[in-house]
């Protein structure tokens, strides 16, 4: 329980008084009520006596009387019953709890001992589990502190008004009177006559039967005459006699003069005279006497801001309004129902509350001060008169009485106790039973009557408990109660049962422990056998603070909860809240059962009309229930509280607890949530009134802050006919950071080759949408005059839909210093302009700073999360900062809205705001940063607008989206200038730099514009059959565009003025490789206007290609047989020849039908092809699927006329055309495309590098050193380099749609070095294996040249006589001469030995040169100069007829400088064989 001001002992005390009757003539009456107060009244703030009396016990001895209180009431008549309180008294409690409310604003202490704060109205407790022993110590340094828990202070209001207002009955006589004050005014005229009719009238009352109340204590009742004096009347002297006459009369002891009003006009004025009786007067009183203003204002508000009618609270709502009090509403359930209800409802509470007025009348009887006509001396005439009356009067009397009673009962303890009772039957002492009860032995109506032996017990137990004599008390109670339940009196037993545990508790010493059973005997018997609810709440108030005082809070708790019932709502609320208090102070503290029961008692203080104590209780229970999870609980109380501050006056308050409902995730059913969001939206409503000046924020939907998105410049065009608009960025992408950082370095490209290959200093990339990924900490660019685009993510955390309308942005916007041809107005200039005003007011906005759009219509499904793009269009230059969204929320109809509720659901549309507050990524580079947490800073929503730019759309025709491999296609692209800015510098970069060209600016073919016939080649006729030989063409790489990444677009004029637009040609060549590639075009302008912070923009386009297989080509170059010839004409027959394999890989789902290569072109620095071999017939080579082709040509060195020094980057194109007509290879497209696609050998070999290792190598010795190395290889390879480059041109015949169609396409390859194989297909990459680690450096192997390498530095040819005809009768030895052709292929000196003599040993080679040798000289040495041919003639010599191989010499060479020999390739050569025949 709540911490009480009264000590338990001081409380139990105090709740069982002495009563005093009084009986005022009029006379009398009239002096007190000077003071604006009855007797009883005037006497009450003294009756509480300030020394100690005695009294002697049965035994004689003395007992001291402590702190005794006596209670002074005047007689009423009036019947009540004793079971239930009148609807007077009911209202009394309400009203007594209602005007006690905790302070506001006071000082609270702190003790920390866990997790949990409760913060009280006067206190705080920290509580926590589980415990530890800190944790334990403190709490109970806490508990055991006098200032522990929360003041109840309108429990304890309760609790006093609740024992004054009972009731006496009568199987008790506590609350019966043992006195009467007999008050006759000095004034009277005989006062003597008027104390003897006072006197029978009270005999009358107590002993005629017709009044049932009040009761006496025992028939002889003491009488006292007091006779009243006015001090400003005068006439003391008689009073004086008439007292004098009173004492001969009744003896000094029975009578008193008592003189009052002693102060006077003038003293009024003088001094302030304190007024104790405020605080003890009655708060029901009509005329409000006694209570302060606010009190009093309080309590006549209370029906209206309790939402309570009269007749609930007098108790009549038990009857009446079944449904408030029933079980079935539990207070854990949330309050369900329709919509239209609850704000209909809510509606009418909260008119009523602005149309309250305070009831003047009630106030009025409050006026007067008590009092007034007394001084502080009449306040001591009146102390000591009760001390004289209560010392002298009341003590003897009591005393007296006692002793009669024991020797009664002593005289009759002789008897058994069967004889006793049997004695009791005879004498008429036994018990009556009680008419209207029908019931057996065990029930409680059992009437003793008044001379009961029984009752004389318990009258002696009530008198000496009155006068603090426990002991005897406790005694008399326990043999009472024997007697009681031995005649199953259960009323009976029942109070001696409580009296008894009472009397315990309060002796001195404690020698018996507190017997808790009796009071739970007892409480049982009230509640459930006599149906007593007053006696038994007056008994568990009395047993639940005394085992609080012993530290039993959880047998408190239980006995308090027990005594909750449906009968009243207060008593109950006021016991769960008790009962709380007791969990929270035990010793280890229940803090969750605490907070559940507060909401149980907040619940009952509802219904009970109580709604401050209700919101109370909800608020202190919150603080357990806060943030743990427990959200269904959560929303209950926060619903309620949301309710009670609202019908309190508090909507600030309500729409706090609103908020917290709707912006958890709540677990509520779809229905529940939409009476939450109705509710919140009209209390909203209500708060904000007419107050539009700011906009409040709201706290539905959920705005993810930093998923929002900011898009510069318009959203792009979809395609217009066959035109197709390049994709740039739009906000249907989604963000990747590969493909950024992709762009980014595509537009560094681009910016670099537009500043002569360098990046400027102050270089920013293009961001056109910015998110949480991009780079935010710059303001980012805007363009005046080209809108931007927000895009806010809204998400709907409810299962009911929200409908938002009239959704904009909110912004601020500084303009900057106008330009000189712009006037600007001078209030303008710095001057901060936003949107808020205009758009809280519902006014027109201002479009001439920035255009903002508005969404009218904004729907979000149960919890779906929607984006919104919202639209600005600035038109001023300066700083814009976007501030957050305004909008009006309402609940989404569901369709099911009945025609009478419309207006009221346009009632619950509220304006509101939110605001988009970005943090930026978190900060990890210092120390500090990964300590703390620090963002940075993101400026995405900070736009600073700059003059207006330049913009272009791009726009492509016939634009592919399949191509063969090779395949050329001819399409067009449209530039416009959209803006009124004109760009220049037009320029494009790209991923696959090889994909299109814009053609070179010498010859670009005219074709038809219709697709089936044209050729995207330039072509000529041939006549006749010259498509044998070559025809050739000399062009420079220069003539073509850059084979670099960045392009410059030849429009004419480099120039777009505003509005213009222009087409060019642009030709598309599908790549090598099949497959689906992504190929990304970024196109780069600036404007003509120079010094504007926005430096260029760029456009992006993204294309993707569906290449599909088409031919394979594969070459290879070899050296020709025939040696070389000296003559210079070109016209011989040296050279080397080319091999090349067509293969047809298309797969039929093309739809291809055939192939045709029409032309085999070469383009080279040092080589042509001269002529075609194979095939002989001019015409096309055909390819169905699968097939293949071999060609054969013969390449030779260009003519060293061309190959001079100015002249060294010039390209030879030769072509060699298979039909009718020739493509010219060096013009647009078909030489644009080889040279985007040619690598020259020397890029080669930085890709490959140039270190090689030996393989197999035949060399007899080892390299010596790196360098020579080195140097043999260049020789070596310089002798096997050709650098020529096949362009391989098709048709193919392709059937769609019942067209046939011609497509054509080129395919390249690079012969690089002679006999090695080169194919148009790039290889696929194998995955590495994996290597073993290495831990320590091993030595280089030195590089030697491969055998096979060095074995091309010359060339060997035989010349002899295919057949040769011997007479071998005539002459045995055939000799036959045979020419060997020595040729240095390289550019260094060349050692050579020729050896003829046969090493071989193998059978094989035995028969085949048995018969053959070759004579004369059979070794040579010689040296070859570079390009030196050197012809030897040889003998061989035949023994027989035959077919001899001749090719048997073994030559081997070497380098000048080199120290290795290494046999050429002769000996691997096809066999030189000769036919010798006989004669």
């Amino acid at each position: 329980m709540a911490q009480c001001v009264q000590s338990v002992q001081e409380f139990v005390q105090d709740s069982f008084v002495p009563m005093v009757a009084v009986l005022c003539s009029e006379e009398a009456e009239r002096v007190t009520r000077k003071n604006n107060l009855n007797f009883a009244e005037l006497l009450r703030p003294f009756c509480r006596l300030t020394s100690e009396g005695h009294i002697r016990d049965t035994n004689n001895q003395m007992q001291v009387v402590k702190n005794l209180r006596i209670c002074v009431n005047n007689v009423v008549t009036t019947p009540t019953a004793s079971a239930t309180f009148s609807p007077a008294q009911r209202r009394l409690l309400n009203e007594v709890v209602l005007s006690c409310q905790p302070q506001e604003g006071a000082a609270t202490n702190m003790i920390t001992t866990g997790d949990y704060d409760l913060n009280f109205s006067d206190h705080s407790v920290k509580a926590s589990l589980p415990w530890y022993s800190v944790w334990r110590e403190t709490l109970l340094e806490a508990s055991t502190s006098e200032h522990y828990t929360a003041t109840t202070p309108w429990f304890e209001a309760y609790r006093e008004n609740f024992l004054q207002s009972m009731h006496a009955s009568d199987h008790e006589f506590l609350n019966h009177y043992l006195a009467c004050l007999l008050v006759v005014s000095s004034t009277e005229t005989v006062p003597v006559e008027q104390f003897l009719k006072l006197s029978q009238e009270q005999h009358r009352i107590q002993h005629s039967g017709e009044y049932t109340n009040p009761k006496w204590f025992i028939p002889n009742t003491l009488k006292y005459y007091v006779l009243l004096h006015d001090m400003s009347e005068g006439g003391e002297q008689r009073a004086d006699s008439v007292y004098e006459d009173m004492k001969q009369r009744y003896g000094h002891q029975g009578c008193y003069l008592l003189k009052i009003n002693s102060r006077t006009l003038s003293a009024e004025e003088e001094e302030q005279i304190p007024d104790p009786w405020s605080q003890y007067l009655h708060r029901n009183n009509l005329q409000n006497q006694g209570m302060p203003d606010d009190v009093a204002a309080a309590v006549n508000t209370a029906a209206v801001e309790n939402n309570i009618s009269a007749a609930e609270v007098d108790g009549q709502s038990i009857e009446k309004d079944g449904a408030s009090n029933s079980l079935d509403s539990h207070p854990l359930q949330l309050d369900t129902g329709s919509s239209s209800g609850i704000v209909h409802t809510l509606s009418s509470v909260h008119t009523d509350l602005k149309k309250s007025p305070r009831d003047p009348e009630s106030l009025a009887g409050g006026a007067g001060s008590h009092g007034a006509c007394l001084t502080l001396s009449d306040h001591d005439h009146i102390r000591q008169f009760i001390q004289e009356f209560t010392f002298r009067g009341l003590l003897p009397h009591i005393e007296k009485n006692i002793r009669q009673l024991n020797d009664q009962l002593v005289s009759r303890k002789g008897l058994s106790r069967s004889l006793f009772t049997a004695t009791k039957k005879w004498f008429g002492g036994g018990k009556v039973p009680e008419k209207s009860i029908s019931e057996p032995k065990s029930t409680f109506g059992l009437l003793y009557p008044p001379e009961a032996p029984e009752l004389q017990i318990r009258k002696m137990a009530d008198l000496c408990f009155l006068v603090q004599h426990y002991e005897l008390a406790y005694s008399c109670y326990h043999t009472a109660k024997k007697d009681f339940l031995s005649d199953q009196a259960m009323l009976y037993a029942a109070g001696a049962l409580e009296m008894a545990a009472v009397s315990a508790f309060l002796q001195a010493g404690a020698p018996r422990p507190y017997p808790a059973h009796y009071m739970d005997t007892a409480i049982q018997t009230y509640r459930d056998v006599c149906k007593n609810m007053v006696l038994a709440e007056r008994c568990a108030l009395l047993s639940a603070d005394i085992l609080k005082s012993q530290g039993k809070y959880s047998e408190a708790a239980t006995l308090l909860i027990k005594m909750t019932s449906e009968d009243s709502d207060l008593r109950s609320a006021l016991l769960l809240e008790q009962a709380a208090h007791c969990f929270i102070n035990m010793r280890n503290p229940m803090v969750r059962k605490f907070a559940f029961h507060m909401i149980l008692a907040g619940h009952r203080f509802s219904k009970a009309g109580q709604r401050r104590h209700a919101l109370r209780c909800y608020c202190q229970a919150m603080q357990v229930y806060k943030e743990r999870g427990w959200s269904l609980a959560e929303d209950h109380i926060n619903f309620t509280i949301g309710r009670q501050s609202f019908t309190l006056s508090q909507p600030e308050n309500a729409v706090t607890a609103f908020r917290q409902i709707l912006t958890n995730d709540s677990r509520q059913t779809a229905t529940q949530q939409g009476a939450f969001l109705r509710e919140y939206l009209y209390v909203y409503k209500s708060v904000l009134g007419g107050n539009e000046e700011s906009l409040p924020q709201l706290p539905l939907p959920c705005i993810h802050s930093s998923a929002t998105r900011v898009y510069f410049g318009h959203e792009r065009r979809l395609a217009e006919g066959e035109k197709q608009a390049a994709t740039h960025v739009s906000l249907d992408q989604e963000y990747d950071q590969d493909l950024a950082a992709m762009w980014g370095h595509l537009e560094e490209q681009i910016v670099a080759a537009a500043n002569r290959g360098i990046v400027p200093a102050n270089y920013q990339p293009t961001q056109c949408c910015l998110n949480s990924q991009t780079d935010n900490l710059r303001c980012p660019l805007a363009v005046a005059e080209e809108p931007i685009i927000v895009e806010v993510t809204f998400r709907n955390p409810l299962k009911v839909p929200l409908a938002l309308s009239n959704l904009s942005l909110l912004w601020r916007f500084i303009p900057d210093a106008a330009p000189s041809e712009e006037k600007m107005p001078e209030e303008l200039e710095g001057k901060t302009f936003t949107n808020e005003e205009t758009l809280a007011r519902g006014m027109t906005p201002k479009d001439d700073i920035v255009t903002t759009e508005i969404i009218l219509e904004f729907l979000l499904g149960s919890e779906e999360t929607k984006v919104a793009r919202l639209q600005l269009l600035p038109h001023r230059m300066g700083q814009l900062n976007i501030v957050g969204v305004v909008y009006n929320l309402a609940a989404a109809s569901s369709g099911e809205t009945a025609p009478s509720t419309e207006d009221q659901l346009d009632l619950m549309v509220v304006r509101g705001r939110q605001d988009l507050k970005i943090r930026g990524p978190r900060l990890n580079q210092t120390k500090e940063d990964k300590m703390l947490i620090r963002h940075g800073l993101d400026r995405r929503l900070d736009p600073i607008i700059t003059p207006p730019m330049p913009l272009m759309e791009v726009f492509f025709l016939q634009f592919p989206t399949a191509l063969l491999c090779g395949e050329i296609r001819k399409a067009y692209v449209e530039f416009c200038n959209v803006s009124g800015v004109a760009l220049c510098g037009l320029r494009v970069a790209s991923t696959h730099p090889d994909f299109f060209t814009f053609g070179s600016q010498t010859t670009t073919p005219v074709s038809p514009t219709s697709a089936e016939n044209c050729s995207a080649y330039k072509t000529t006729a041939v006549q006749g059959q010259q498509g044998s030989v070559a025809a050739e063409m000399l062009v420079s790489a220069e003539d073509f565009s850059q084979p670099s990444g960045v392009m410059d677009i030849p429009i004419e004029g480099s120039t777009l003025q505003p509005g213009e637009s222009t087409q060019l040609p642009l030709w598309l060549r599908g790549p090598d490789q099949e497959g689906v590639h992504e190929i990304n075009l970024l196109f780069y302008y600036e404007s003509k206007e120079k010094g504007i912070k926005i430096s260029h923009r760029v456009l992006r386009h993204t294309v993707f290609i569906c290449a599909s297989r088409s031919l394979s080509v594969q070459a290879l170059a070899c050296r020709s047989s025939v040696p070389p010839h000296h003559s210079l004409d070109g016209k011989g027959s040296s050279g080397t020849l080319v091999f090349i394999d067509v293969e047809n890989i298309n797969t039929s789902e093309a739809g291809v039908r055939e192939f045709h290569i029409i032309q085999v072109s070469s383009s080279s620095q040092h080589w042509r092809l001269h002529k075609c071999i194979n095939p002989t017939k001019d015409k096309d080579c055909k390819l169905r699927s699968r097939e293949r082709a071999k060609l054969c040509f013969r390449a030779t060195p260009c003519k060293p006329h061309q190959d001079t020094s100015d002249a060294v980057k010039k390209y030879t194109f030769s072509d060699l055309n298979l039909g009718n007509e020739r493509i010219i290879s060096s013009s647009t497209p078909c030489g644009d495309f080889f040279f985007r696609g040619h690598r020259t050998p020397e890029s080669q070999q930085v890709d490959g590098g140039s270190s090689r290792t030996s393989s197999n190598s035949k060399s007899q010795s080892l390299v010596s050193t790196q360098d020579r190395a080195n140097d043999i290889t260049n020789i070596v390879k310089k002798c096997n380099e050709l650098d020529l480059n096949i362009i391989v041109i098709w048709k193919a015949y392709v059937v769609e749609d019942n067209k046939q169609l011609i497509l054509e396409g080129q395919l390249h390859v690079a012969l690089h070095t002679i006999g090695k194989e080169a194919s148009s297909l790039t290889p696929k990459e194998e995955a590495q294996e994996m290597v073993l680690l290495k831990f320590k450096s091993e030595v280089p192997t030195p590089v030697v040249p491969p055998s096979a390498e060095l074995s091309q530095l010359i060339k060997t040819n035989l010349h002899y006589p295919e057949t040769y005809t011997h007479p071998f009768a005539q002459d045995s030895l055939c000799v036959v001469p045979v020419t060997l052709t020595l040729s240095n292929c390289s550019m260094a000196d060349v050692d050579i030995i020729i050896d003829l003599r046969h090493k071989n040993t193998s059978q094989e080679s035995v028969e085949i040169h048995s018969s053959f040798t070759w004579v004369g000289q059979t070794q040579y040495k010689l040296q070859l100069k570079p390009q030196e041919v050197m012809c030897l003639t040889l003998r061989a010599c035949f023994l027989q007829a035959g077919v001899y191989n001749l090719n048997t010499p073994r030559v081997f060479a070497k380098p000048a400088e080199q120290g290795a020999m290494c046999e050429t390739s002769q000996q691997t050569a096809s066999p030189a064989l000769i036919i010798i025949n006989n004669a």
